[in-house]
C-alpha cells in the first residue's frame, strides 16, 4: 500500500491541492451570494418564520379545548326494570301524568305527546307542571333523572 502512495504521490498532491482550491473557490462564490443577496435571505427567513408562527397559531385556536364534566352514572342491569308503585302511590302520581312521565323520557315535545294521547296541548302542560311539583324538579331532564332514580320510569 505504501509502494502505491510513493508511487502516485505528485498526483495525489495535485488532487489534493486542485480539491482545496476548489473548495476555497465555492466558498468564495457562496460569501459573495450570501453579501450580494442579503435582503433577499433576510426577507425569506422572516417569511419563514411567520410562516411556522401562522401554522402553530392555527393549530393552537382550532383545536378544541377539553371540559371534563363529572356525572355520576347508574347502570342498569339488562333485566327489565321493575316500577315501584308504592313511590307513584306515595307521590300521588296519576297514570296520565305516569304516561307523560314516560312520553317526557322518551324526548317528545309537548306537541308530541298531546297527539300520541289525544288531548290539548294545556292539557300536557298541566300535567308536566303537576309532575314538577310532586317531583320537586324544575325541569325536564331533572324530572327524569329524579323518576329514574326513584325506581318509577323503566
Amino acid at each position: 500500500m505504501l509502494a502505491v502512495l510513493k508511487k502516485y504521490k505528485e498526483s495525489i498532491g495535485f488532487g489534493v491541492s486542485i480539491a482545496v482550491l476548489f473548495f476555497i473557490l465555492r466558498w468564495f462564490e457562496i460569501r459573495y451570494l450570501i453579501f450580494s443577496q442579503q435582503y433577499d435571505i433576510f426577507f425569506g427567513l422572516i417569511a419563514l418564520i411567520f410562516t411556522f408562527l401562522g401554522i402553530w397559531l392555527a393549530r393552537q385556536l382550532s383545536q378544541p379545548k377539553t371540559v371534563w364534566v363529572e356525572k355520576e352514572v347508574v347502570v342498569q342491569s339488562s333485566k327489565a326494570k321493575i316500577i315501584d308503585f308504592k313511590i307513584i302511590e306515595e307521590l300521588q302520581i296519576s297514570k296520565r301524568e305516569l304516561e307523560v312521565l314516560n312520553l317526557l323520557a322518551t324526548g317528545k315535545s309537548n306537541d308530541e305527546i298531546a297527539q300520541t294521547l289525544f288531548v290539548s296541548r294545556n292539557t300536557i302542560k298541566t300535567h308536566i307542571a303537576n309532575l314538577y311539583q310532586k317531583l320537586d324538579v324544575k325541569r325536564r331532564t331533572q324530572a327524569i333523572e329524579k323518576a329514574k332514580s326513584l325506581g318509577i320510569l323503566q
